[in-house]
């Protein structure tokens, strides 16, 4: 009796889709997130309101700059940068979470007053208010 005539073709599609994967991370270069930082940018009167999605990280991982009218979004974490193959008799057959890193710049419709610049970072979101000014200068920002 023969075996299921598909095990063969459903193996290459299997090898080839693990190929790619592979392929599309070492293109992206060692830690770096495929991914972009979704933004939303709100004005108001008094204000300019950047919320950006970004789960996984750690307040002390996530840097902010703001210079005349931009703001400045890095967040880098180091999971397991160490290259261990078992830990404790476990083997990763598939170990992506390593280390991973995002940023965005995002414009601005004018510039801010650095000094008043709030951050705040809940549930994977990052809030940072961004009251307006008309002066020029720069200031980074610690997210409380």
């Amino acid at each position: 009796m023969q075996g299921n005539p598909f095990d063969g073709f459903q193996e290459m599609l299997d090898r080839m889709s693990k190929q790619a994967e592979e392929g599309l991370l070492r293109g992206a270069g060692a830690g770096t997130d495929l991914r972009s930082v979704p933004v939303d940018v709100m004005e108001d009167d008094e204000e300019y309101v950047v919320t950006a999605d970004l789960p996984g990280y750690g307040t002390d991982e996530i840097a902010l700059t703001v210079t005349d009218d931009r703001l400045s979004i890095e967040a880098s974490t180091a999971e397991g940068t160490e290259t261990e193959e078992e830990d404790g008799g476990t083997r990763y057959h598939r170990r992506e979470r390593r280390q991973r890193s995002v940023s965005r710049t995002v414009r601005l419709p004018g510039e801010v007053d650095e000094e008043s610049v709030s951050a705040r970072y809940a549930n994977g979101v990052l809030t940072v208010t961004l009251p307006k000014r008309d002066d020029e200068g720069g200031h980074r920002i610690r997210i409380e």
